[in-house]
Protein backbone atom coordinates (compact mmCIF):
# COMPACT_ATOMS: atom_id res chain seq x y z
CA UNK A 1 0.00 0.00 0.00
CA UNK A 2 2.92 2.34 0.66
CA UNK A 3 4.24 1.61 -2.81
CA UNK A 4 0.82 2.33 -4.28
CA UNK A 5 0.57 5.70 -2.51
CA UNK A 6 3.80 6.87 -4.15
CA UNK A 7 3.03 5.36 -7.54
CA UNK A 8 -0.44 6.90 -7.73
CA UNK A 9 1.03 10.33 -7.02
CA UNK A 10 3.49 9.87 -9.89
CA UNK A 11 0.71 8.86 -12.30
CA UNK A 12 -1.37 11.87 -11.28
CA UNK A 13 1.60 14.23 -11.60
CA UNK A 14 2.52 12.90 -15.04
CA UNK A 15 -1.07 13.14 -16.33
CA UNK A 16 -1.26 16.75 -15.09
CA UNK A 17 2.04 17.53 -16.82
CA UNK A 18 0.62 16.12 -20.06
CA UNK A 19 -2.63 18.03 -19.57
CA UNK A 20 -4.79 14.90 -19.91
CA UNK A 21 -7.13 12.98 -17.59
CA UNK A 22 -5.59 9.92 -15.94
CA UNK A 23 -8.11 7.71 -17.75
CA UNK A 24 -6.54 8.74 -21.07
CA UNK A 25 -3.17 7.32 -20.00
CA UNK A 26 -4.91 4.11 -18.92
CA UNK A 27 -6.85 3.66 -22.15
CA UNK A 28 -10.23 4.43 -20.63
CA UNK A 29 -12.85 6.28 -22.67
CA UNK A 30 -15.99 6.36 -20.52
CA UNK A 31 -17.01 9.61 -18.86
CA UNK A 32 -19.11 7.81 -16.22
CA UNK A 33 -18.93 4.35 -14.69
CA UNK A 34 -21.66 2.11 -13.20
CA UNK A 35 -21.46 1.76 -9.43
CA UNK A 36 -22.84 -0.54 -6.80
CA UNK A 37 -23.39 -0.32 -3.06
CA UNK A 38 -21.82 -2.54 -0.43
CA UNK A 39 -23.91 -2.97 2.72
CA UNK A 40 -22.62 -4.02 6.13
CA UNK A 41 -24.20 -6.40 8.61
CA UNK A 42 -27.33 -4.95 10.18
CA UNK A 43 -30.65 -6.44 11.31
CA UNK A 44 -32.50 -8.08 8.43
CA UNK A 45 -35.31 -5.52 8.35
CA UNK A 46 -32.80 -2.66 8.35
CA UNK A 47 -30.86 -4.31 5.55
CA UNK A 48 -34.00 -4.71 3.43
CA UNK A 49 -34.77 -1.02 3.97
CA UNK A 50 -31.20 -0.11 3.02
CA UNK A 51 -31.39 -2.20 -0.14
CA UNK A 52 -34.61 -0.41 -1.04
CA UNK A 53 -33.03 3.03 -0.60
CA UNK A 54 -30.03 2.13 -2.74
CA UNK A 55 -32.17 0.59 -5.47
CA UNK A 56 -34.28 3.75 -5.52
CA UNK A 57 -31.10 5.81 -5.81
CA UNK A 58 -30.18 3.83 -8.93
CA UNK A 59 -27.28 1.73 -7.68
CA UNK A 60 -26.77 -1.03 -10.21
CA UNK A 61 -25.52 -3.74 -7.87
CA UNK A 62 -26.11 -4.45 -4.19
CA UNK A 63 -23.54 -6.44 -2.24
CA UNK A 64 -24.35 -7.99 1.14
CA UNK A 65 -21.78 -9.04 3.72
CA UNK A 66 -22.43 -12.59 4.95
CA UNK A 67 -20.96 -15.12 7.35
CA UNK A 68 -22.08 -18.49 8.75
CA UNK A 69 -25.35 -17.95 10.59
CA UNK A 70 -25.89 -14.62 8.84
CA UNK A 71 -26.66 -15.70 5.31
CA UNK A 72 -29.74 -17.73 4.40
CA UNK A 73 -32.32 -15.74 6.38
CA UNK A 74 -30.86 -12.49 5.08
CA UNK A 75 -30.86 -13.63 1.46
CA UNK A 76 -34.40 -14.99 1.73
CA UNK A 77 -35.65 -11.64 2.99
CA UNK A 78 -33.82 -9.55 0.38
CA UNK A 79 -34.75 -11.80 -2.53
CA UNK A 80 -38.40 -11.86 -1.41
CA UNK A 81 -38.51 -8.07 -1.75
CA UNK A 82 -36.15 -7.71 -4.72
CA UNK A 83 -36.29 -10.83 -6.89
CA UNK A 84 -34.55 -9.36 -9.93
CA UNK A 85 -31.88 -6.90 -8.74
CA UNK A 86 -28.20 -7.60 -9.38
CA UNK A 87 -27.29 -9.08 -6.00
CA UNK A 88 -23.90 -10.33 -4.79
CA UNK A 89 -22.49 -11.46 -1.45
CA UNK A 90 -19.08 -10.99 0.14
CA UNK A 91 -18.05 -13.62 2.68
CA UNK A 92 -14.64 -12.16 3.56
CA UNK A 93 -13.17 -15.68 3.94
CA UNK A 94 -15.76 -16.77 6.51
CA UNK A 95 -16.51 -20.27 5.12
CA UNK A 96 -14.66 -23.54 4.58
CA UNK A 97 -15.20 -26.47 2.24
CA UNK A 98 -16.73 -28.34 5.20
CA UNK A 99 -19.64 -25.88 4.92
CA UNK A 100 -20.49 -26.95 1.37
CA UNK A 101 -24.18 -27.68 2.22
CA UNK A 102 -24.65 -24.05 3.33
CA UNK A 103 -22.75 -22.74 0.33
CA UNK A 104 -25.03 -24.79 -1.94
CA UNK A 105 -28.04 -23.12 -0.32
CA UNK A 106 -26.47 -19.71 -0.95
CA UNK A 107 -26.00 -20.88 -4.53
CA UNK A 108 -29.81 -20.96 -4.93
CA UNK A 109 -30.39 -17.20 -4.64
CA UNK A 110 -29.54 -16.21 -8.23
CA UNK A 111 -26.47 -14.23 -7.23
CA UNK A 112 -24.24 -12.49 -9.73
CA UNK A 113 -21.21 -13.90 -7.93
CA UNK A 114 -20.01 -15.00 -4.48
CA UNK A 115 -16.99 -13.03 -3.33
CA UNK A 116 -14.11 -14.57 -1.37
CA UNK A 117 -16.00 -17.38 0.39
CA UNK A 118 -12.89 -19.29 1.56
CA UNK A 119 -9.52 -18.46 3.14
CA UNK A 120 -7.95 -15.19 2.00
CA UNK A 121 -4.72 -16.88 0.85
CA UNK A 122 -6.29 -19.88 -0.84
CA UNK A 123 -6.56 -20.76 -4.52
CA UNK A 124 -6.88 -24.55 -4.53
CA UNK A 125 -9.98 -24.90 -2.32
CA UNK A 126 -11.68 -22.15 -4.31
CA UNK A 127 -11.00 -24.15 -7.46
CA UNK A 128 -12.68 -27.17 -5.82
CA UNK A 129 -15.65 -25.09 -4.68
CA UNK A 130 -16.08 -23.46 -8.10
CA UNK A 131 -16.88 -26.88 -9.58
CA UNK A 132 -19.60 -27.47 -6.98
CA UNK A 133 -21.59 -24.25 -7.50
CA UNK A 134 -23.50 -22.64 -10.35
CA UNK A 135 -22.78 -19.14 -9.08
CA UNK A 136 -19.42 -17.74 -10.28
CA UNK A 137 -16.78 -17.14 -7.63
CA UNK A 138 -15.06 -13.79 -7.33
CA UNK A 139 -11.71 -13.44 -5.57
CA UNK A 140 -10.59 -10.36 -3.67
CA UNK A 141 -8.04 -10.79 -0.86
CA UNK A 142 -6.42 -13.76 -2.62
CA UNK A 143 -5.37 -11.61 -5.58
CA UNK A 144 -2.29 -9.65 -4.48
CA UNK A 145 -0.37 -9.41 -7.76
CA UNK A 146 -0.62 -10.09 -11.49
CA UNK A 147 1.08 -13.45 -10.87
CA UNK A 148 -1.57 -14.45 -8.34
CA UNK A 149 -4.35 -13.47 -10.74
CA UNK A 150 -2.76 -15.58 -13.46
CA UNK A 151 -2.49 -18.54 -11.08
CA UNK A 152 -6.13 -18.14 -9.99
CA UNK A 153 -7.32 -18.13 -13.59
CA UNK A 154 -5.09 -21.07 -14.53
CA UNK A 155 -6.56 -23.07 -11.64
CA UNK A 156 -10.13 -21.88 -12.38
CA UNK A 157 -10.33 -20.61 -8.79
CA UNK A 158 -12.53 -17.72 -9.87
CA UNK A 159 -14.49 -16.43 -12.83
CA UNK A 160 -14.67 -12.79 -11.69
CA UNK A 161 -11.81 -10.56 -10.51
CA UNK A 162 -12.06 -7.80 -7.92
CA UNK A 163 -9.20 -5.33 -8.30
CA UNK A 164 -8.12 -3.04 -5.50
CA UNK A 165 -5.24 -0.87 -6.63
CA UNK A 166 -3.67 -0.63 -3.16
CA UNK A 167 -3.83 -4.39 -2.67
CA UNK A 168 -2.03 -5.25 -5.91
CA UNK A 169 0.67 -2.56 -5.63
CA UNK A 170 -0.33 0.23 -7.99
CA UNK A 171 -1.67 1.12 -11.40
CA UNK A 172 1.04 -0.68 -13.36
CA UNK A 173 -0.01 -3.92 -11.68
CA UNK A 174 -3.66 -3.08 -12.43
CA UNK A 175 -2.79 -2.63 -16.10
CA UNK A 176 -1.13 -6.06 -16.22
CA UNK A 177 -4.09 -7.69 -14.48
CA UNK A 178 -6.49 -5.86 -16.77
CA UNK A 179 -4.76 -7.06 -19.93
CA UNK A 180 -4.64 -10.61 -18.61
CA UNK A 181 -8.36 -10.62 -17.78
CA UNK A 182 -9.34 -9.05 -21.10
CA UNK A 183 -7.30 -11.66 -22.99
CA UNK A 184 -9.15 -14.43 -21.13
CA UNK A 185 -12.56 -12.73 -21.24
CA UNK A 186 -12.77 -12.57 -17.44
CA UNK A 187 -14.94 -9.71 -16.10
CA UNK A 188 -13.43 -7.31 -13.58
CA UNK A 189 -14.71 -4.69 -11.17
CA UNK A 190 -13.06 -2.10 -8.94
CA UNK A 191 -13.24 -2.74 -5.22
CA UNK A 192 -13.20 -0.04 -2.57
CA UNK A 193 -11.31 0.38 0.70
CA UNK A 194 -13.18 3.39 2.14
CA UNK A 195 -11.00 5.79 0.15
CA UNK A 196 -11.23 9.54 0.58
CA UNK A 197 -11.49 11.72 -2.52
CA UNK A 198 -7.92 11.22 -3.74
CA UNK A 199 -8.05 7.42 -3.72
CA UNK A 200 -11.65 7.38 -4.92
CA UNK A 201 -10.76 9.55 -7.92
CA UNK A 202 -7.98 7.15 -8.90
CA UNK A 203 -10.44 4.25 -8.65
CA UNK A 204 -12.95 6.05 -10.85
CA UNK A 205 -10.37 6.66 -13.56
CA UNK A 206 -9.05 3.09 -13.56
CA UNK A 207 -12.60 1.73 -13.71
CA UNK A 208 -13.03 3.40 -17.11
CA UNK A 209 -10.73 0.77 -18.62
CA UNK A 210 -12.67 -1.60 -20.89
CA UNK A 211 -12.06 -4.71 -18.77
CA UNK A 212 -14.01 -3.29 -15.83
CA UNK A 213 -17.45 -4.48 -16.89
CA UNK A 214 -19.25 -4.97 -13.55
CA UNK A 215 -20.39 -2.17 -11.22
CA UNK A 216 -17.72 -1.44 -8.63
CA UNK A 217 -17.51 -0.02 -5.12
CA UNK A 218 -16.82 3.56 -6.25
CA UNK A 219 -20.08 4.79 -4.74
CA UNK A 220 -20.84 8.30 -3.49
CA UNK A 221 -18.31 9.62 -0.99
CA UNK A 222 -21.15 10.84 1.22
CA UNK A 223 -22.04 7.20 1.99
CA UNK A 224 -18.80 7.04 3.99
CA UNK A 225 -17.81 10.59 4.94
CA UNK A 226 -19.82 13.56 6.14
CA UNK A 227 -17.13 15.71 4.53
CA UNK A 228 -14.43 14.62 2.10
CA UNK A 229 -10.90 16.02 1.84
CA UNK A 230 -11.30 17.18 -1.76
CA UNK A 231 -12.98 20.30 -3.09
CA UNK A 232 -14.83 18.29 -5.72
CA UNK A 233 -17.80 16.19 -4.55
CA UNK A 234 -17.63 12.65 -5.91
CA UNK A 235 -21.28 11.62 -5.97
CA UNK A 236 -23.07 9.02 -8.08
CA UNK A 237 -26.06 10.07 -10.17
CA UNK A 238 -28.69 7.46 -11.06
CA UNK A 239 -26.24 4.62 -10.52
CA UNK A 240 -23.34 6.17 -12.44
CA UNK A 241 -20.27 7.95 -11.09
CA UNK A 242 -19.10 10.79 -13.35
CA UNK A 243 -15.37 10.76 -14.02
CA UNK A 244 -13.79 13.93 -12.57
CA UNK A 245 -12.97 16.40 -15.32
CA UNK A 246 -9.60 18.01 -15.87
CA UNK A 247 -6.00 16.86 -15.95
CA UNK A 248 -4.75 14.06 -13.74
CA UNK A 249 -7.31 12.62 -11.35
CA UNK A 250 -9.36 15.80 -11.61
CA UNK A 251 -9.68 16.59 -7.91
CA UNK A 252 -7.90 19.06 -5.63
CA UNK A 253 -7.31 19.01 -1.89
CA UNK A 254 -9.41 21.09 0.46
CA UNK A 255 -6.34 22.38 2.30
CA UNK A 256 -8.27 24.53 4.78
CA UNK A 257 -10.38 21.58 5.89
CA UNK A 258 -7.36 19.26 6.07
CA UNK A 259 -5.52 21.76 8.26
CA UNK A 260 -8.55 21.99 10.56
CA UNK A 261 -8.50 18.25 11.26
CA UNK A 262 -4.72 17.74 11.32
CA UNK A 263 -3.31 16.83 14.72
CA UNK A 264 0.36 16.71 13.76
CA UNK A 265 2.53 17.06 10.68
CA UNK A 266 6.13 16.41 9.72
CA UNK A 267 8.18 17.94 6.93
CA UNK A 268 10.96 15.80 5.45
CA UNK A 269 13.66 17.63 3.50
Amino acid sequence: MAKTAVELAVWDCYARQQGVPLRTLLGGERTAIPVGASLGMNPVSDTVDSVRRHVEQGYQRVKLKIEPGWDIELLEAVRAEFPSIELTVDANSAYTLDMLPVLRRIDEFDLHYIEQPLHWDDLTDHAVLAKELRTPLCLDESLTSPARVRAALDLASCAVVNVKVARVGGLQSVREIHDLCVARDVPMWCGGMLETGVGRAHNIHLATMPGFVYPGDTASASRTYSRDITNEHLEAVDGFMPVPEGAGIGVTLDHRFIESITRSSEVMA
